[in-house]
């Protein structure tokens, strides 16, 4: 079973831009209620996709550099990378399905 890794400004680089993986990072916050529904939809989303996709949830309270570097404006944002690279944005509390779409893309 693939744990939802919990990723901060100093090792954000080493986990998710040099993961050999395609990444998704929830960025949210513990007081955020949009966030708390969408939290549950990551973890089934890393338990489905072990192995072939790289789940991880950034704290925007105790994190402020990635957040920034990302222009983080709105939380739940989620961020997936291929291969290093920013490859799509989703902002809000979508659905499971439509995170699940985005993920697909890439590992296609």
């Amino acid at each position: 079973m693939s744990e939802v890794l919990e990723v901060n400004d100093s090792n954000f680089e080493d986990e998710i831009i040099k993961s050999d993986l395609p990444t998704m990072v929830d960025f949210w916050a513990p007081w955020c209620q949009p966030c708390l529904i969408t939290g549950p939809w990551i973890e089934e989303l890393a338990q489905e996709y072990d192995g072939r996709f790289k789940t991880a949830k950034m704290n925007v309270d105790e994190n402020a550099m990635t957040p920034n570097r990302y222009a983080i404006r709105s939380i739940p944002t989620i961020l997936l990378f291929k291969n290093g690279e920013l490859a799509d944005t989703i902002v809000g509390a979508v659905g499971k399905a439509n995170i699940e779409k985005a993920m697909v893309k890439l590992i296609q």
